[in-house]
Protein backbone atom coordinates (compact mmCIF):
# COMPACT_ATOMS: atom_id res chain seq x y z
CA UNK A 1 0.00 0.00 0.00
CA UNK A 2 1.42 3.38 -1.04
CA UNK A 3 1.72 5.88 1.78
CA UNK A 4 1.43 9.65 1.43
CA UNK A 5 4.50 11.49 2.56
CA UNK A 6 3.87 13.71 5.58
CA UNK A 7 5.02 17.11 4.39
CA UNK A 8 5.86 20.34 6.17
CA UNK A 9 6.73 23.36 4.07
CA UNK A 10 9.86 25.14 5.31
CA UNK A 11 12.06 27.98 4.11
CA UNK A 12 14.97 25.56 3.80
CA UNK A 13 13.00 23.24 1.51
CA UNK A 14 11.77 26.12 -0.64
CA UNK A 15 15.31 27.42 -1.01
CA UNK A 16 16.65 24.00 -2.01
CA UNK A 17 13.77 23.56 -4.48
CA UNK A 18 14.48 26.95 -6.04
CA UNK A 19 18.11 26.01 -6.40
CA UNK A 20 17.10 22.74 -8.05
CA UNK A 21 14.85 24.63 -10.48
CA UNK A 22 17.57 27.13 -11.29
CA UNK A 23 20.03 24.27 -11.94
CA UNK A 24 17.30 22.37 -13.88
CA UNK A 25 17.95 19.36 -11.64
CA UNK A 26 14.97 17.29 -12.80
CA UNK A 27 15.89 14.24 -10.73
CA UNK A 28 16.07 16.20 -7.47
CA UNK A 29 12.78 18.03 -8.11
CA UNK A 30 10.89 14.84 -8.93
CA UNK A 31 12.33 12.92 -6.00
CA UNK A 32 11.61 15.72 -3.52
CA UNK A 33 7.97 15.83 -4.63
CA UNK A 34 7.53 12.06 -4.95
CA UNK A 35 4.78 10.85 -2.61
CA UNK A 36 3.78 14.37 -1.54
CA UNK A 37 0.02 14.95 -1.60
CA UNK A 38 -1.09 17.07 -4.55
CA UNK A 39 -2.64 19.63 -2.18
CA UNK A 40 0.77 20.08 -0.54
CA UNK A 41 2.45 20.41 -3.94
CA UNK A 42 -0.11 23.10 -4.84
CA UNK A 43 0.78 24.94 -1.61
CA UNK A 44 4.46 24.76 -2.60
CA UNK A 45 3.74 26.23 -6.05
CA UNK A 46 1.83 29.09 -4.41
CA UNK A 47 5.13 30.06 -2.74
CA UNK A 48 7.19 29.90 -5.94
CA UNK A 49 7.37 32.47 -8.70
CA UNK A 50 5.13 32.02 -11.73
CA UNK A 51 7.99 30.84 -13.96
CA UNK A 52 9.17 28.38 -11.29
CA UNK A 53 5.66 26.97 -10.84
CA UNK A 54 5.17 26.42 -14.56
CA UNK A 55 8.59 24.78 -14.85
CA UNK A 56 7.73 22.29 -12.09
CA UNK A 57 4.36 21.47 -13.66
CA UNK A 58 5.94 20.80 -17.04
CA UNK A 59 8.54 18.33 -15.77
CA UNK A 60 6.11 16.29 -13.66
CA UNK A 61 4.08 13.36 -15.07
CA UNK A 62 1.00 14.64 -16.89
CA UNK A 63 -1.62 13.12 -14.58
CA UNK A 64 0.16 14.43 -11.49
CA UNK A 65 0.46 17.91 -12.98
CA UNK A 66 -3.25 17.89 -13.89
CA UNK A 67 -4.18 16.88 -10.33
CA UNK A 68 -2.00 19.69 -8.96
CA UNK A 69 -3.63 22.26 -11.25
CA UNK A 70 -7.03 21.35 -9.79
CA UNK A 71 -5.72 22.07 -6.27
CA UNK A 72 -4.23 25.49 -7.06
CA UNK A 73 -6.09 28.51 -5.73
CA UNK A 74 -7.88 30.50 -8.44
CA UNK A 75 -5.40 33.37 -8.38
CA UNK A 76 -2.36 31.17 -9.02
CA UNK A 77 -4.26 28.94 -11.47
CA UNK A 78 -5.37 31.91 -13.55
CA UNK A 79 -1.81 33.22 -13.80
CA UNK A 80 -0.47 29.80 -14.74
CA UNK A 81 -3.09 29.30 -17.46
CA UNK A 82 -2.29 32.70 -18.97
CA UNK A 83 1.31 31.57 -19.55
CA UNK A 84 0.43 28.22 -21.11
CA UNK A 85 -0.34 27.44 -24.73
CA UNK A 86 -3.87 26.33 -25.57
CA UNK A 87 -2.69 22.88 -26.64
CA UNK A 88 -0.87 22.40 -23.34
CA UNK A 89 -3.95 23.40 -21.34
CA UNK A 90 -6.02 21.01 -23.44
CA UNK A 91 -3.70 18.09 -22.70
CA UNK A 92 -4.02 18.71 -18.95
CA UNK A 93 -7.82 19.07 -19.06
CA UNK A 94 -8.18 15.73 -20.86
CA UNK A 95 -6.56 14.08 -17.83
CA UNK A 96 -9.10 15.60 -15.40
CA UNK A 97 -12.64 14.66 -14.46
CA UNK A 98 -15.12 16.46 -16.68
CA UNK A 99 -16.36 18.81 -13.94
CA UNK A 100 -12.82 19.93 -13.06
CA UNK A 101 -12.02 20.45 -16.74
CA UNK A 102 -15.14 22.57 -17.17
CA UNK A 103 -14.19 24.66 -14.12
CA UNK A 104 -10.76 25.36 -15.63
CA UNK A 105 -12.28 26.33 -18.97
CA UNK A 106 -14.69 28.71 -17.23
CA UNK A 107 -11.70 30.68 -15.95
CA UNK A 108 -10.57 31.43 -19.50
CA UNK A 109 -11.83 34.15 -21.85
CA UNK A 110 -14.32 32.83 -24.43
CA UNK A 111 -11.91 32.99 -27.41
CA UNK A 112 -9.13 31.17 -25.57
CA UNK A 113 -11.67 28.64 -24.27
CA UNK A 114 -12.71 27.78 -27.81
CA UNK A 115 -9.06 27.40 -28.86
CA UNK A 116 -8.43 24.97 -25.99
CA UNK A 117 -11.50 22.90 -26.91
CA UNK A 118 -10.35 22.73 -30.53
CA UNK A 119 -7.20 20.88 -29.38
CA UNK A 120 -9.10 18.09 -27.57
CA UNK A 121 -8.16 14.65 -28.90
CA UNK A 122 -10.51 12.62 -26.69
CA UNK A 123 -13.92 13.06 -28.35
CA UNK A 124 -15.83 11.57 -25.41
CA UNK A 125 -14.15 13.90 -22.92
CA UNK A 126 -14.72 16.82 -25.26
CA UNK A 127 -18.45 16.05 -25.55
CA UNK A 128 -18.77 15.69 -21.77
CA UNK A 129 -17.11 19.02 -21.04
CA UNK A 130 -19.05 20.84 -23.78
CA UNK A 131 -22.28 19.53 -22.24
CA UNK A 132 -21.28 20.81 -18.81
CA UNK A 133 -20.44 24.25 -20.21
CA UNK A 134 -24.08 24.61 -21.30
CA UNK A 135 -25.23 24.83 -17.70
CA UNK A 136 -25.00 27.83 -15.40
CA UNK A 137 -21.93 27.54 -13.16
CA UNK A 138 -23.91 27.76 -9.92
CA UNK A 139 -26.41 25.01 -10.76
CA UNK A 140 -26.34 21.25 -10.26
CA UNK A 141 -25.59 20.81 -13.96
CA UNK A 142 -22.68 23.23 -13.70
CA UNK A 143 -20.95 21.37 -10.84
CA UNK A 144 -21.78 17.77 -11.72
CA UNK A 145 -19.31 15.28 -13.20
CA UNK A 146 -20.08 13.05 -16.16
CA UNK A 147 -18.04 10.19 -14.71
CA UNK A 148 -20.26 7.75 -12.82
CA UNK A 149 -21.20 4.04 -12.74
CA UNK A 150 -24.61 2.95 -14.01
CA UNK A 151 -26.25 -0.44 -14.50
CA UNK A 152 -29.27 -1.41 -16.54
CA UNK A 153 -32.05 -3.00 -14.52
CA UNK A 154 -32.17 -5.94 -16.98
CA UNK A 155 -28.53 -6.91 -16.47
CA UNK A 156 -27.57 -9.85 -14.29
CA UNK A 157 -24.79 -9.69 -11.71
CA UNK A 158 -22.08 -11.01 -14.10
CA UNK A 159 -22.92 -8.41 -16.74
CA UNK A 160 -22.99 -5.68 -14.11
CA UNK A 161 -19.59 -6.59 -12.65
CA UNK A 162 -18.05 -6.56 -16.13
CA UNK A 163 -19.58 -3.16 -16.84
CA UNK A 164 -18.37 -1.82 -13.50
CA UNK A 165 -14.83 -2.88 -14.38
CA UNK A 166 -15.10 -1.15 -17.75
CA UNK A 167 -16.74 2.06 -16.54
CA UNK A 168 -14.58 2.34 -13.41
CA UNK A 169 -11.52 3.13 -15.56
CA UNK A 170 -12.77 6.71 -15.79
CA UNK A 171 -14.23 7.00 -12.29
CA UNK A 172 -11.85 7.83 -9.46
CA UNK A 173 -14.23 7.12 -6.56
CA UNK A 174 -17.22 4.77 -6.64
CA UNK A 175 -19.87 5.83 -4.13
CA UNK A 176 -22.96 4.29 -5.75
CA UNK A 177 -24.07 2.30 -8.77
CA UNK A 178 -27.10 3.95 -10.31
CA UNK A 179 -29.77 1.79 -11.91
CA UNK A 180 -31.43 2.94 -15.14
CA UNK A 181 -33.92 1.56 -17.67
CA UNK A 182 -33.40 1.29 -21.42
CA UNK A 183 -34.16 5.00 -21.82
CA UNK A 184 -31.39 5.83 -19.31
CA UNK A 185 -33.96 7.11 -16.80
CA UNK A 186 -32.91 6.87 -13.16
CA UNK A 187 -34.72 4.13 -11.23
CA UNK A 188 -32.62 3.76 -8.09
CA UNK A 189 -29.27 2.61 -6.77
CA UNK A 190 -27.61 -0.66 -5.81
CA UNK A 191 -24.68 -1.22 -3.47
CA UNK A 192 -21.53 -3.11 -4.35
CA UNK A 193 -22.19 -5.36 -1.35
CA UNK A 194 -25.52 -6.55 -2.78
CA UNK A 195 -23.94 -7.21 -6.16
CA UNK A 196 -21.04 -9.20 -4.71
CA UNK A 197 -23.27 -11.29 -2.44
CA UNK A 198 -25.95 -12.02 -5.04
CA UNK A 199 -25.98 -15.09 -7.27
CA UNK A 200 -24.48 -14.67 -10.73
CA UNK A 201 -27.81 -14.94 -12.54
CA UNK A 202 -29.60 -12.48 -10.24
CA UNK A 203 -31.06 -9.55 -12.14
CA UNK A 204 -30.37 -6.01 -10.95
CA UNK A 205 -34.08 -5.15 -10.92
CA UNK A 206 -34.51 -7.74 -8.14
CA UNK A 207 -31.91 -6.23 -5.78
CA UNK A 208 -31.80 -2.47 -6.38
CA UNK A 209 -33.22 0.12 -4.01
CA UNK A 210 -35.75 2.42 -5.68
CA UNK A 211 -35.53 5.03 -2.90
CA UNK A 212 -32.91 7.41 -4.25
CA UNK A 213 -32.46 11.15 -3.76
CA UNK A 214 -31.69 12.97 -7.01
CA UNK A 215 -31.46 16.61 -8.07
CA UNK A 216 -32.42 18.31 -11.37
CA UNK A 217 -29.78 19.99 -13.51
CA UNK A 218 -31.27 23.46 -12.92
CA UNK A 219 -31.21 23.29 -9.10
CA UNK A 220 -29.11 25.96 -7.40
CA UNK A 221 -25.82 24.59 -6.04
CA UNK A 222 -26.57 25.93 -2.57
CA UNK A 223 -29.80 23.92 -2.47
CA UNK A 224 -27.88 20.84 -3.63
CA UNK A 225 -25.43 21.32 -0.76
CA UNK A 226 -28.32 21.55 1.69
CA UNK A 227 -29.86 18.31 0.36
CA UNK A 228 -26.56 16.43 0.65
CA UNK A 229 -26.05 17.75 4.17
CA UNK A 230 -29.62 16.90 5.21
CA UNK A 231 -29.49 13.31 3.94
CA UNK A 232 -25.77 12.79 4.71
CA UNK A 233 -24.97 11.83 1.10
CA UNK A 234 -21.50 11.20 -0.31
CA UNK A 235 -22.82 11.63 -3.84
CA UNK A 236 -26.10 12.52 -5.50
CA UNK A 237 -27.27 11.71 -9.06
CA UNK A 238 -28.30 14.53 -11.40
CA UNK A 239 -31.23 14.11 -13.79
CA UNK A 240 -32.72 16.21 -16.59
CA UNK A 241 -36.37 17.17 -17.06
CA UNK A 242 -37.12 13.66 -18.41
CA UNK A 243 -35.50 12.02 -15.36
CA UNK A 244 -32.62 10.82 -17.53
CA UNK A 245 -29.41 10.29 -15.56
CA UNK A 246 -26.85 12.85 -16.81
CA UNK A 247 -24.23 13.07 -14.04
CA UNK A 248 -23.41 12.97 -10.36
CA UNK A 249 -22.22 15.41 -7.70
CA UNK A 250 -19.77 14.20 -5.09
CA UNK A 251 -19.03 15.47 -1.62
CA UNK A 252 -15.75 17.11 -2.69
CA UNK A 253 -17.68 19.22 -5.22
CA UNK A 254 -20.05 20.30 -2.45
CA UNK A 255 -17.17 21.30 -0.17
CA UNK A 256 -16.04 23.66 -2.93
CA UNK A 257 -19.58 25.06 -3.13
CA UNK A 258 -19.71 25.64 0.62
CA UNK A 259 -16.38 27.47 0.48
CA UNK A 260 -17.56 29.62 -2.44
CA UNK A 261 -20.80 30.53 -0.66
CA UNK A 262 -18.87 31.40 2.50
CA UNK A 263 -16.55 33.63 0.48
CA UNK A 264 -19.55 35.38 -1.08
CA UNK A 265 -21.13 35.95 2.33
CA UNK A 266 -17.88 37.30 3.76
CA UNK A 267 -17.56 39.69 0.83
CA UNK A 268 -21.18 40.77 1.23
CA UNK A 269 -20.70 41.32 4.97
CA UNK A 270 -17.59 43.36 4.16
CA UNK A 271 -19.53 45.57 1.78
CA UNK A 272 -18.34 44.12 -1.54
CA UNK A 273 -21.27 44.02 -3.95
CA UNK A 274 -19.94 41.48 -6.45
CA UNK A 275 -17.95 38.25 -6.39
CA UNK A 276 -14.38 39.29 -7.09
CA UNK A 277 -10.93 37.81 -6.78
CA UNK A 278 -7.51 39.29 -6.29
CA UNK A 279 -6.59 38.86 -9.96
CA UNK A 280 -9.61 40.82 -11.27
CA UNK A 281 -9.05 44.16 -12.96
CA UNK A 282 -8.77 47.42 -11.04
CA UNK A 283 -12.04 48.62 -12.59
CA UNK A 284 -13.95 45.49 -11.50
CA UNK A 285 -12.50 45.62 -7.98
CA UNK A 286 -13.39 49.31 -7.70
CA UNK A 287 -16.96 48.75 -8.93
CA UNK A 288 -17.41 45.91 -6.44
CA UNK A 289 -16.29 47.96 -3.43
CA UNK A 290 -17.47 51.47 -4.25
CA UNK A 291 -21.29 51.20 -3.93
CA UNK A 292 -21.32 50.25 -0.24
CA UNK A 293 -18.51 52.68 0.54
CA UNK A 294 -20.70 55.39 -0.99
CA UNK A 295 -23.61 54.26 1.17
CA UNK A 296 -21.34 54.54 4.20
CA UNK A 297 -20.30 58.04 3.13
CA UNK A 298 -23.92 59.10 2.61
CA UNK A 299 -24.79 57.67 6.01
CA UNK A 300 -21.90 59.57 7.58
CA UNK A 301 -23.02 62.81 5.94
CA UNK A 302 -26.58 62.26 7.16
CA UNK A 303 -25.19 61.59 10.63
CA UNK A 304 -23.26 64.84 10.48
CA UNK A 305 -26.52 66.53 9.45
CA UNK A 306 -28.27 65.07 12.50
CA UNK A 307 -25.56 66.43 14.77
CA UNK A 308 -25.72 69.80 13.02
CA UNK A 309 -29.49 69.91 13.46
CA UNK A 310 -29.02 69.51 17.23
CA UNK A 311 -26.11 71.95 17.35
CA UNK A 312 -27.97 74.30 19.67
CA UNK A 313 -28.68 71.51 22.12
CA UNK A 314 -25.07 70.39 22.02
CA UNK A 315 -23.89 73.91 22.76
CA UNK A 316 -26.07 73.92 25.89
CA UNK A 317 -25.12 70.42 27.05
CA UNK A 318 -21.70 69.73 25.58
CA UNK A 319 -21.46 66.45 27.49
CA UNK A 320 -23.95 64.99 25.01
CA UNK A 321 -21.16 64.81 22.43
CA UNK A 322 -19.07 62.58 24.70
CA UNK A 323 -21.52 59.68 24.40
CA UNK A 324 -22.25 59.78 20.66
CA UNK A 325 -19.61 57.06 19.93
CA UNK A 326 -21.10 54.89 22.71
CA UNK A 327 -24.60 55.07 21.22
CA UNK A 328 -23.58 54.47 17.59
CA UNK A 329 -21.10 51.68 18.40
CA UNK A 330 -23.60 49.82 20.59
CA UNK A 331 -26.31 50.07 17.95
CA UNK A 332 -23.94 48.76 15.29
CA UNK A 333 -22.76 45.85 17.45
CA UNK A 334 -26.28 44.79 18.44
CA UNK A 335 -27.47 44.98 14.84
CA UNK A 336 -24.58 42.90 13.52
CA UNK A 337 -25.03 40.30 16.29
CA UNK A 338 -28.74 39.94 15.52
CA UNK A 339 -28.34 39.87 11.75
CA UNK A 340 -25.46 37.38 11.90
CA UNK A 341 -27.62 34.89 13.83
CA UNK A 342 -30.45 35.24 11.33
CA UNK A 343 -28.10 34.95 8.34
CA UNK A 344 -26.68 31.76 9.86
CA UNK A 345 -30.19 30.38 10.32
CA UNK A 346 -31.09 31.25 6.73
CA UNK A 347 -27.92 29.54 5.50
CA UNK A 348 -28.95 26.40 7.40
CA UNK A 349 -32.51 26.69 6.08
CA UNK A 350 -33.80 26.90 9.64
CA UNK A 351 -34.77 30.55 9.80
CA UNK A 352 -38.46 29.69 9.46
CA UNK A 353 -38.56 26.56 11.61
CA UNK A 354 -40.27 28.87 14.10
CA UNK A 355 -42.86 31.40 13.01
CA UNK A 356 -41.83 35.00 12.46
CA UNK A 357 -43.84 35.97 15.51
CA UNK A 358 -42.02 33.43 17.71
CA UNK A 359 -38.64 34.64 16.45
CA UNK A 360 -39.64 38.26 16.99
CA UNK A 361 -40.77 37.64 20.58
CA UNK A 362 -37.61 35.69 21.38
CA UNK A 363 -35.41 38.42 19.89
CA UNK A 364 -37.38 41.11 21.73
CA UNK A 365 -36.95 39.38 25.10
CA UNK A 366 -33.19 38.99 24.54
CA UNK A 367 -32.93 42.65 23.49
CA UNK A 368 -34.89 43.83 26.55
CA UNK A 369 -32.68 41.85 28.94
CA UNK A 370 -29.46 43.01 27.27
CA UNK A 371 -30.75 46.57 26.99
CA UNK A 372 -31.69 46.76 30.69
CA UNK A 373 -28.33 45.39 31.82
CA UNK A 374 -26.35 47.73 29.55
CA UNK A 375 -28.49 50.77 30.37
CA UNK A 376 -28.20 50.15 34.12
CA UNK A 377 -24.44 49.70 33.86
CA UNK A 378 -24.01 52.90 31.81
CA UNK A 379 -26.32 54.86 34.16
CA UNK A 380 -24.17 53.92 37.15
CA UNK A 381 -20.90 54.73 35.37
CA UNK A 382 -22.13 58.11 34.12
CA UNK A 383 -23.38 59.14 37.57
CA UNK A 384 -20.36 57.87 39.52
CA UNK A 385 -17.46 58.69 37.22
CA UNK A 386 -18.66 61.56 35.07
CA UNK A 387 -20.29 63.44 37.98
CA UNK A 388 -23.30 64.48 35.93
CA UNK A 389 -26.89 65.04 36.96
CA UNK A 390 -29.20 62.08 37.25
CA UNK A 391 -31.36 63.49 34.43
CA UNK A 392 -28.41 63.45 32.04
CA UNK A 393 -27.49 59.89 33.02
CA UNK A 394 -31.12 58.92 32.35
CA UNK A 395 -30.89 60.42 28.85
CA UNK A 396 -27.85 58.29 28.01
CA UNK A 397 -29.23 55.07 29.53
CA UNK A 398 -32.75 55.44 28.07
CA UNK A 399 -31.30 56.26 24.64
CA UNK A 400 -28.99 53.25 24.90
CA UNK A 401 -31.87 50.95 25.89
CA UNK A 402 -33.99 52.22 22.96
CA UNK A 403 -31.12 51.82 20.50
CA UNK A 404 -30.55 48.22 21.62
CA UNK A 405 -34.22 47.38 20.99
CA UNK A 406 -34.39 49.12 17.60
CA UNK A 407 -31.04 47.74 16.41
CA UNK A 408 -32.07 44.23 17.42
CA UNK A 409 -35.30 44.64 15.44
CA UNK A 410 -33.39 45.92 12.39
CA UNK A 411 -30.81 43.15 12.64
CA UNK A 412 -33.49 40.46 12.88
CA UNK A 413 -35.86 41.52 10.15
CA UNK A 414 -33.57 43.08 7.54
CA UNK A 415 -31.93 39.74 6.53
CA UNK A 416 -35.35 38.04 6.39
CA UNK A 417 -36.77 40.77 4.14
CA UNK A 418 -33.69 40.71 1.89
CA UNK A 419 -33.93 36.91 1.62
CA UNK A 420 -37.61 37.11 0.71
CA UNK A 421 -36.71 39.45 -2.19
CA UNK A 422 -33.92 37.17 -3.40
CA UNK A 423 -31.08 39.42 -2.17
CA UNK A 424 -28.12 37.91 -0.33
CA UNK A 425 -29.10 38.34 3.37
CA UNK A 426 -25.40 38.57 4.34
CA UNK A 427 -25.58 42.17 3.09
CA UNK A 428 -27.54 42.91 6.25
CA UNK A 429 -24.49 42.07 8.38
CA UNK A 430 -22.31 44.66 6.68
CA UNK A 431 -22.45 48.39 5.96
CA UNK A 432 -26.24 48.40 5.54
CA UNK A 433 -26.95 47.56 9.18
CA UNK A 434 -24.04 49.62 10.50
CA UNK A 435 -25.04 52.76 8.60
CA UNK A 436 -28.76 52.42 9.35
CA UNK A 437 -28.18 51.85 13.06
CA UNK A 438 -25.79 54.80 13.31
CA UNK A 439 -28.54 57.08 11.99
CA UNK A 440 -31.20 55.49 14.20
CA UNK A 441 -28.95 55.76 17.25
CA UNK A 442 -28.20 59.43 16.71
CA UNK A 443 -31.86 60.27 16.10
CA UNK A 444 -33.03 58.42 19.22
CA UNK A 445 -30.25 59.89 21.36
CA UNK A 446 -31.01 63.50 20.50
CA UNK A 447 -34.78 63.06 20.66
CA UNK A 448 -34.51 61.61 24.17
CA UNK A 449 -32.18 64.46 25.13
CA UNK A 450 -34.63 67.07 23.80
CA UNK A 451 -37.50 65.48 25.69
CA UNK A 452 -35.83 65.04 29.09
CA UNK A 453 -33.46 68.01 29.17
CA UNK A 454 -35.77 70.51 27.47
CA UNK A 455 -33.13 71.71 24.98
Amino acid sequence: METIKQFELSKEYLESLRQGIEAENLEFIRESLDGVNVADVAAILDELSLDESIYVLRILPGQLAADILIELDDTTLFKVLKEMEEEEISSFIELMDSDDGADILNLLPEKEREDVISHFKDQIKSDQILELLRYEEDTAGGIMAKEYIRANKNWNVVQTINEIRRQAENVEKIYSIYVVNNRQQLLGRVSLKKIVLAAEDTRIEDIYDDEVVSVPTHMDQEHVAEIMRKYDLESVPVVNTKNKLVGRITVDDILDVIREEADEDIQAMSGISDTVDEYDSVIKLTKARLPWLMIGIVGGLLGAGFIGFFEEGLSKVTALAFFIPLITATGGNVGIQSSSLVVQSLANKSAFDDSLWTRFVKGLIVAIINGLILATFVFGVVVLFYHTEVAFALVVSIALFSVVLLSSFMGTFTPIVLDRFGINPALASGPFITTANDLIGLAVYFLVAMSLLNI
